[in-house]
């Protein structure tokens, strides 16, 4: 081995230590001579290390006195490497991938340098088999610089693995990699790589946004059992003032935290004629204000305060109010859940969004449209579309807030998706309104066209509403606006949400009668069977207690007419063969059966305000008939809607009635229905022109039947062919419609004076 005598530092002190420059002078040296001349060194520096100052410790002088660069002649071979170097491993698992770190111990980095690490990992299936004395191979990373502190390895299935970093003791580490001696290897680390985008992730999405649609529907429930008959007093409160529905609407849609519930409970008020369309028009705009509540409580309590971190705590001090005897306590107890599984689901919500990086194909698609023209109404299409799907505006908001957030729509995307979750809520209130009547149609399409109005001014400004809004929300924050910046792009996502909501309200409510006049042009009338559920008679406001009640006593006539044509679609619902026409029927007889009970609440309340003025005795009288009139006919839509229910058990069970009992059952609504003519007669009837005497006759022309048809069933037990579980329900059937002519000759008896 060829030497050179160099300057070299003295190793303790750092002092230069002057050695003679003996040019061309070479020993061959054994081991022991090399260590003669280390200690030679390290003794000599360390004596005349107090020769030198330290500021000439960066340069070293030669015997003339010239200064030279130092040069490091001391090359270390052969290190006691042990796995200690390896401090701070740590593995994070990632999609289909995982990403480890570490640092290597700085008292052996500079020793180490040219080296390289590596890592070598198998499944943990596969370390367990070579436990075992099995078969297994190790895979091994690429070699990375010693340097280098973190490694990302991908490609990974979805299971568990073990993991090592090494470092070779001595040669080549992608050569002696397999062989352990010559290897140091860390402790083992073990994780699970999350799953790729594919089905089951896809499910597992679909399943936090049913989570989350879970909770706002059981919160809401909660919230409208919990409110009990406040809200119906919110709608009952709205007179001809548009302005007094916008606030309803905010309210009701505030409270219950659904703008669905809202437009389904007042497209029901219009379809039992308890509300006109123009004042459902302000309660729908309002309902649309109202909504926009949810994105701020998505951004501010689950994205800024992850309340879902919270929602165990909540659900403990929910609890115990499940167990409280009251219906209010339990009702509470069900919003709070509700309201802790939202922000549950809303958590699983935002793991199941993938989280792309800018580069992306996905981002990249969405970046290159967001600034076409045509960009903005393609992802307004594409936002009513996700709405219509899960059926959920505040559903849809929630995805799009956390699509934002996990960075894989940007700002301007989002925007437009928010104006077709404005359109592709409309679709409830369309669906609720198809088995209505025109006047629910109506108003649900009174929605509709104030969100498509609303959403076509606002794509035409769309570039400058961003810009004023971006400004101001800059202006808001004291720095300007970033649309990279996740929570910056959330808020500004929400206040859209409001602001558009609001102004389009502030626009469009100075036009109601133009938007009822459209929604009527577009909904055309298919006659009488869609006209009959309009309250025509009773208004908000109280007249004259004379007027008032002549105004009431034309409404419970038309109650009765109502009442009668449930009779004919209870018979057709009872002979009809296939099932489309069977659900048909029945969801009539079920919408009737509410809307009167709707109409004894109205007449009752109003018939109660009337009762609290100043009036005659016979006046006094005349309301008490009025009240037990409308309470009698109630009971008749009870009734029915019971008889179709029976007849449903008899369809999903597949019993038949025989012959004589299917006609038996036609003659018992023949007879019926000739009571309800008198009843109708009776109630249309003016001063003493009610035929009590002809309603009592009809009634026990009723109970006589009833009496006889019972006689011949029970003579029919036991005989061979009798069903008997048939039978039952067809006892149920002609005692009911008994049951209903007794509350016939009531509403007689009532309009006759005898009450």
């Amino acid at each position: 081995m060829k030497v050179e005598y160099k300057y070299f530092y003295a190793l303790l002190n750092k002092q230069p230590l002057l050695i003679p420059n003996i040019k061309n002078l070479s020993y061959e040296m054994n081991k022991s001579f090399k260590f003669s001349m280390l200690l030679s060194l390290v003794t000599l520096s360390l004596l005349s290390g107090s020769l030198f100052s330290q500021e000439e410790a960066n340069s070293l002088i030669d015997e003339n006195g010239n200064t030279v660069t130092v040069e490091t002649a001391i090359e270390v071979r052969n290190l006691d490497i042990s796995p200690e170097i390896f401090q701070n491993l740590t593995v994070k698992a990632k999609e289909e991938a995982v990403s480890i770190s570490w640092h290597v111990d700085y008292a052996a980095y500079e020793q180490l340098q040219g080296k390289q690490l590596i890592v070598k990992y198998i499944t943990d299936i596969g370390a367990k088999r070579e436990k075992k004395g099995l078969s297994a191979e190790w895979l091994y990373s690429e070699p990375v610089d010693i340097s280098q502190t973190s490694i990302t390895i991908s490609e990974l299935s979805a299971e568990k693995y073990n993991f090592k970093l090494g470092i070779a003791k001595e040669g080549k580490i992608s050569e002696v990699k397999q062989d352990d001696s010559k290897m140091v290897w860390s402790k083992k680390l073990k994780t699970k790589p999350l799953r790729g985008w594919g089905i089951f992730k896809l499910l597992v999405l679909i399943g936090s946004l049913g989570f989350f649609i879970y909770g706002m529907k059981v919160m809401s429930e909660g919230l409208q059992k919990a409110a009990g008959n406040r809200l119906r007093q919110m709608l009952g409160a709205i007179t001809s003032n548009r302005w007094k529905g916008v606030l309803s609407g905010f309210g009701i849609t505030s409270i219950v935290q659904s703008s669905s519930v809202t437009t389904v409970m007042t497209v029901s008020f219009v379809n039992a004629g308890l509300m006109t369309l123009r004042q459902s028009a302000g309660v729908m705009m309002g309902a649309n204000i109202g909504t926009t509540i949810t994105a701020w409580l998505v951004v501010l309590l689950g994205f800024k305060l992850s309340i879902n971190s919270y929602a165990l705590v909540i659900i403990a001090f929910a609890a115990p109010l499940l167990f409280m005897r009251s219906n209010k306590a339990k009702a509470w107890a069900m919003a709070l859940f509700g309201f802790s599984i939202l922000f549950i689901g809303l958590g699983y919500l935002k793991d199941a969004v993938p989280s792309l990086g800018a580069d992306s194909q996905i981002v990249q698609f969405f970046n290159n449209y967001s600034d076409v023209w045509y960009g903005p109404i393609m992802f307004v299409f594409l936002g009513a579309l996700v709405t219509i799907v899960i059926q959920s505006s505040s559903a849809a908001m929630a995805l799009t807030l956390t699509m934002v957030h996990n960075g894989l729509i940007p700002f301007e995307v989002a925007c437009a998706m928010v104006l077709g979750e404005n359109i592709g809520t409309t679709i409830t209130a369309e669906i609720a309104s198809m088995i209505a009547n025109v006047h629910a149609k109506r108003s649900a399409r009174i929605h509709s066209i104030f969100n498509l109005v609303g959403v076509t001014w606002m794509l035409l400004l769309f570039p400058f509403a961003l810009k004023g809004l971006t400004a101001a929300l800059g202006w808001w924050q004291g720095e300007p606006f970033d649309p990279s910046n996740k929570a910056m792009a959330e808020s500004g996502i929400a206040l859209f949400h409001t602001a558009f909501n609001l102004v389009n309200v502030l626009l469009l409510i100075w036009f109601v009668p133009q938007l009822v006049s459209l929604a009527i042009k577009s909904v055309k009338s298919k006659g009488d069977e869609d006209e009959q559920f309009r309250l025509e008679y009773i208004s908000g406001a109280i007249q004259t207690p004379e007027l008032s009640v002549l105004e009431a006593k034309k409404e419970v006539a038309k109650f009765g007419k109502l009442t009668k044509k449930m009779s004919k679609i209870a018979f057709d619902l009872g002979l009809a063969q296939d099932t489309k026409t069977r659900n048909k029927l029945h969801n009539k007889i079920a919408k009737y059966e509410e809307i009167t009970d709707r109409l004894e609440v109205e007449i009752s309340n109003f018939l109660s305000k009337v009762s609290a003025s100043e009036m005659s005795e016979n006046l006094s009288n005349e309301i008490r008939g009025l009240l037990s009139m409308t309470n009698d006919l109630e009971r008749i839509g009870d009734v029915f809607y019971q008889i179709s229910k029976s007849i449903e058990r008899r369809n999903d069970n597949k019993l038949e009635f025989n012959v004589k009992q299917t006609d038996s059952i036609s003659q018992m609504y023949k007879v019926l229905d000739n009571s309800f003519e008198i009843m109708v007669d009776n109630l249309n009837a003016e001063g003493g022109g009610v035929q009590l005497q002809k309603a009592v006759d009809a009634e026990r022309e009723i109970n006589t039947f009833r009496n006889q048809l019972r006689k011949k069933h029970i003579s029919s037990i036991g005989k061979e062919g009798y069903d008997a579980e048939s039978g039952m329900i067809y006892s149920n059937l002609f005692s009911s419609l008994e049951r209903i002519g007794d509350h016939i000759i009531n509403v007689s008896e009532a309009a006759a004076g005898e009450v």
